[in-house]
């Protein structure tokens, strides 16, 4: 298969961690005999430092035209710590995806069994998690109108939704729920907000479509508690915009490390894969971010092109690294291994399908990488 692939690294590590996705796919190519051609260009602060904006239109051209969009981290502490700055660079994500018509984000949530030590909560809370969160990403409040008062003191934010938008992304929840475990969950917070009382009209009249999938309802503040107190009565959780920016990176934690998640952004022409992670300034240069979030939401890209085979050859790459401790500080403090060590060890293992490709775990354990 021949893909024309955009990238966008971004800010921060952004760029570091994008490079190691773009290895693995260079390994998918070697070794299933794919052509993956890659143009890249700017978004966010860097763009915003190089051409004044933070989405360029020739950026938008490239996205446009390619057949799908892998991007690094977006976001700069010099515009976050500036609450006057009139341009910031999330503005050139949300400008993306609503140029792209990226509607629904779709966040995995998993636990590993090797890393089951290292989340925050027991080991037997979060053994055996596997869900997935449906987002609507072009509504809500990120989108409606926004006013501020003449003298700076009364601001208000509109959260608007519309069936149409509302049934596009309830669908694919529901049909993703079909090949899981056939159950799914709304969030919303319907006892106070007319947007989410029509949420649940709507989403329960899709579910009526789909028989053999359950369907159940939390109010956002109940599901962030049991997201924490069991994870794993969860399948597929729906939701609009905001709540499930803030539910996803809850979840994230589940897994020991917001390093690990990836995700994908679909329109009905368009599709951008990313970490779930921001742009991690402090960490910028220092070759100790988790590229693995990246790496995967490689995979995921993948598979949306029906590419399975070749998207579970990078997972279990993934998988072969977290068992055998080569990851960055975030995930085992006193490692050795930075995101290019991981990066070329999960490219490699990828390539070397027969397992092959070994390290010397003693060397490991010592924190020497044997990686040539």
């Amino acid at each position: 298969m021949n893909l024309n692939i955009a990238l966008l690294p971004g800010d921060g590590v952004g760029p570091e961690v994008l490079a190691q996705a773009v290895k693995c796919l260079q390994a998918v190519e070697e070794t299933f005999n794919h052509q993956f051609i890659f143009r890249e260009a700017l978004v966010g602060a860097a763009a915003i430092d190089k051409k004044g904006r933070p989405l360029p239109q020739s950026t938008l051209k490239l996205c446009q035209e390619a057949d799908a969009v892998l991007f690094g981290a977006i976001g700069d502490p010099k515009y976050d710590n500036d609450p006057e700055a009139k341009v910031r660079p999330e503005q050139g994500l949300l400008e993306l995806r609503k140029s792209l018509g990226l509607f629904a984000n779709i966040r995995p949530v998993l636990s590993h069994p090797s890393l089951l030590g290292k989340s925050p909560l027991k080991k037997e809370i979060v053994s055996g998690t596997d869900f997935v969160i449906f987002r609507e990403l072009t509504g809500g409040i990120y989108f409606g109108e926004k006013k501020l008062n003449e003298e700076g003191t009364v601001a208000s934010d509109l959260c608007e939704y519309s069936e149409t938008e509302i049934s596009r992304i309830a669908h694919l929840a529901f049909k993703a729920a079909k090949s899981r475990k056939k159950k799914v969950t709304l969030v919303d917070k319907a006892n106070v907000l007319e947007s989410s009382r029509l949420w649940r009209k709507v989403v329960t009249r899709i579910g009526e479509s789909y028989p053999e999938v359950a369907l159940d309802f939390l109010f956002v503040d109940n599901a962030a508690m049991q997201l924490v107190l069991n994870p794993t009565q969860f399948d597929v959780i729906l939701t609009e915009n905001m709540f499930g920016d803030i539910l996803s990176d809850e979840g994230s934690v589940i897994g020991g490390s917001i390093g690990l998640l990836a995700s994908a952004s679909i329109g009905d022409e368009n599709a951008l894969f990313e970490p779930i992670h921001g742009s991690y300034p402090q960490a910028k240069g220092k070759n100790v971010a988790n590229p693995i979030a990246s790496i995967l939401s490689a995979a995921m890209l993948l598979e949306h092109f029906g590419l399975m085979e070749e998207a579970m050859a990078i997972k279990l790459a993934v998988d072969k690294s977290l068992r055998k401790g080569i990851v960055t500080p975030d995930i085992k403090s006193k490692s050795q291994f930075g995101t290019q060590q991981v990066g070329d060890y999960i490219a490699h293992s990828i390539v070397d399908i027969e397992d092959n490709f070994s390290v010397n775990d003693e060397n490991i354990d010592l924190g020497k990488s044997t990686i040539i």
